[in-house]
């Protein structure tokens, strides 16, 4: 279940785009697949997301996402570059104007002291602009890393789009 002031979230973020005319692709990996329940929570969602991958296995960012996997050996499934091809993958093949991505370690095993519980990458990649990246690490269980992701995820694609 998300939180309640996801959904809202995430109709506020809709409203814009579709004022804007703007529409949506996700490709998520450690959050399986919230960032696209939370949109498409919400009526009228199918108006602005036109596609959602979830792409757990570095298996499917390569396949589904074209996420080279040279780029996957050399730098991990968690890591900057992969969340910027991941987000450029989604735009390409989705056709949408705008791609969220994520790709994280959300716990409770599976960190280490390079790449810790908590560390998320996320993507926006907006069709004739440059490709964003951030690296968060977030604290708390597996859930509370799941719902920070999302949330933050919405506020980079908030950023994104023009005033």
């Amino acid at each position: 279940m998300l939180p309640h002031a996801t959904i809202e979230d995430a109709a506020l973020l809709l409203a814009r785009m579709q004022a804007q005319g703007v529409t949506l692709a996700t490709a998520e990996s450690c959050t399986g697949g919230l960032i696209a329940a939370a949109l498409t929570a919400i009526p009228g969602s199918s108006a602005t997301v036109l596609a959602g991958y979830v792409t757990y296995s570095t298996g499917a960012k390569a396949r589904m996402l074209g996420v080279a996997e040279a780029m996957l050996a050399e730098h991990g499934a968690v890591s900057a570059p992969v969340a910027q091809a991941m987000a450029e993958g989604a735009l390409a093949d989705s056709g949408a104007d705008l791609a969220l991505s994520c790709t994280g370690i959300a716990g409770p095993g599976g960190g280490s002291d390079r790449k810790p519980v908590g560390l998320v990458f996320i993507g926006c990649a907006r069709r004739g602009g440059a490709t964003i990246v951030e690296r968060h690490v977030f604290p708390g269980d597996r859930g509370a890393v799941r719902a920070a992701t999302v949330d933050a995820a919405f506020a980079l694609a908030r950023r994104a789009l023009p005033e």
